[in-house]
Parts: structure tokens; C-alpha cells; sequence
């Protein structure tokens, strides 16, 4: 099977056809409509064999987050999708593996109604780079830098989950099958909060996607903003799972610096707050106030009494040996 063969007999027939979308997959490159007064959001990730994923994972998982990653960054922009492109690096034609891979990708691609356009296939070490497009109004996109002292603090979903996956992955951690399978399926199959980004465009300051840890990503909005915070640890969301094996993740720390939850985490004015309830009281993942932003600069762990608390480490950095 070569290249053109493999792209026509896998990826070509999503059965998803989006009116903005004039040529898709079959011509050099995608021809698409953008609509009027709205401006273009572009995101892209790269899923590595070995790094992001086991090389013997579940290859619709594989597919489905590798879309799902992009669509969390859209949603922390408060973008809604519209179109993706694939690059697909494979060591070799496995053909049950690019079913179930394909399968995986199409099935959250259908729930957004996001149409693939094109990309590219070489042979190689296993290596999924996706690209996702969105749009939203012009001058409404949130961004990093826009928090202020008083804002609040909130966290869609519940933190952690990800992290024990990964934790019983390195035989760190012995859950019990019916935990193990709630936190696989959180760690494999993320849900991206599209709608609560789109939702929250007009509500928050900054926004950013929790994908290397609460702490490293909470810290990217207070580098970008020029401002500090203070969170209180007991107002950290995180499952009954979770809950369950609090002393063996040490105790908050697996909620705070693991990556691979794919919730939002988000600062509000004080004016917003009530608009945000609102909001977030209609939201199936639910949304949780965690702390405050504060003129001091840096980033400041208290628990339910005024102490300090020291994590182990900080999230996760492809860079941080170098």
C-alpha cells in the first residue's frame, strides 16, 4: 500500500462535510471559507511514541487525544473548531491499527463537528502531529495575559485523575480495576471543554489549558499577566478516586503538577463572578474557585488554615534536563 493508497482508504472518508470547507483531502492543499468578522485560531501538538504515549497504546486512544489536545488549546482561547489537519509518521502499515486509529480521531472529530482537510504520511518512528483550526469574534480571544489583582481563580472539571493513570502505568500506584478504568479513560480519552471556553469568552481575563500541571500552567498566566497568586488547596476540585488514594500521591501534589488533565483554569474580575456561576452552574464538569490573584508576584500554596504548602516538584517540562 503506498501513501496516496493509505490516505484514500483511511482518512478520506470521514462522512463529515463542513459548508466552509471547498476542497479538502485529494489536491495539493485545502481550500477554505472563513467566515466574515471573525478571525482564525491555529493550534498545533505532537503526540511521540515513548513520550506522550506507551508505543503499545490503545491506537484509538492515540487518535482521539491527539485531536482532543488541539481542541483543548482552541477552547482555552474560547475558540470554536472548524477544521484539522493530520501528519502521521508511521514505522509501517499495520492495517488494524490504522482502523482503530482512525476510529478513534473521526469519533471526537464527529462530537465537535471538525472536518480534517489534509496533511501528510512518511514512514518513521510513531509520531502523530495534528493541527487544529477555530474561530471566534474579532478582538474576543482570551489569552494568558490579561489577569489583574482580585480576579478570581476557577478550574473547570476535577484535577489529579491524569496523574494516577500515569502513576499506576509506572507500577507507582496499585488501584483497584473499576479505579484504574475511571482514571485510564481520563488520561487516554480527555474530554476538551469547548463549550465552557466558547462559554466564558465575554467572562474571564485569561485563560490557559491545564495540560502540564495546575502549577506550571497557572504559572504561565501570572509570567504573562506580571502578578502572583494564592491558592487554597482544600478548594482544589479532584474525584472520589482521587479521594481514595490521597496519602499515596502525596497528598495534593499529584493534583497540582501532573500533566494531562485538559481542564481549563481561569481568572474572573469580581464584576464577572455571579455571570460565571451562572454559567458554570449549567456545566456538567462542574467549576471550582480555587484562589485569588495578587499584586505580589509569584505563586503562593496555603491550605483551609493560612500554611504554606511546598510541592515536590513542578509539571512537566520536555526540556527540563537540557
Amino acid at each position: 500500500m503506498n501513501e496516496f493508497e493509505l490516505i484514500q482508504q483511511y482518512f478520506s472518508s470521514q462522512g463529515l462535510a463542513r459548508d466552509d470547507v471547498v476542497v479538502a483531502i485529494g489536491d495539493d492543499a485545502a481550500v477554505v471559507t472563513p467566515s466574515a468578522r471573525m478571525q482564525q485560531v491555529v493550534t498545533t501538538d505532537m503526540l511521540v511514541a515513548g513520550t506522550h504515549f506507551l508505543a503499545d497504546a490503545d491506537p484509538q486512544s492515540i487518535g482521539y487525544k491527539s485531536l482532543a489536545v488541539n481542541l483543548s488549546d482552541l477552547a482555552a482561547m474560547g475558540a470554536s473548531p472548524t477544521w484539522f489537519t493530520l501528519n502521521l509518521s508511521l514505522p509501517g502499515v499495520d492495517k488494524l491499527w490504522l482502523e482503530w486509529f482512525r476510529d478513534g480521531l473521526f469519533r471526537l472529530a464527529g462530537t465537535y463537528g471538525v472536518q480534517l482537510i489534509g496533511g501528510d504520511t512518511v514512514r518513521g518512528p510513531l509520531v502523530v502531529g495534528v493541527q487544529a483550526f477555530g474561530v471566534l469574534p474579532a478582538g474576543t480571544a482570551l489569552m494568558r495575559s490579561g489577569a489583574r489583582p482580585r480576579d478570581r481563580i476557577y478550574v473547570t472539571g476535577t484535577l489529579g485523575d491524569a496523574g494516577l493513570a500515569l502513576a499506576q502505568q509506572r507500577d507507582e500506584l496499585a488501584l483497584s480495576a473499576p479505579d484504574r478504568e475511571i482514571v485510564m479513560q481520563r488520561l487516554n480519552f480527555p474530554a476538551p471543554r469547548v463549550s465552557e471556553g466558547v462559554g466564558i469568552r465575554d467572562v474571564a481575563s485569561s485563560c490557559i489549558d491545564i495540560s502540564d500541571g495546575l502549577l506550571a500552567d497557572l504559572g504561565h498566566i501570572l509570567q504573562a499577566s506580571a502578578v502572583g497568586a494564592r491558592v487554597v488547596l482544600e478548594r482544589i476540585p479532584v474525584s472520589s478516586v482521587y479521594r481514595r488514594h490521597f496519602e499515596h500521591v502525596h497528598s495534593w501534589d499529584a493534583a497540582l503538577k501532573s500533566g494531562d488533565d485538559y481542564e481549563l483554569c481561569f481568572t474572573v474580575p469580581a464584576e464577572q463572578t455571579a455571570t460565571l456561576e451562572r454559567l458554570g452552574a449549567a456545566w456538567a464538569c462542574g467549576v471550582s474557585y480555587i484562589g485569588d490573584i495578587e499584586a505580589a508576584p509569584g505563586l503562593r500554596l496555603v491550605d483551609a488554615h493560612g500554611r504554606t504548602h511546598e510541592p515536590t516538584m513542578e509539571g512537566f517540562d520536555h526540556f527540563a534536563d537540557d
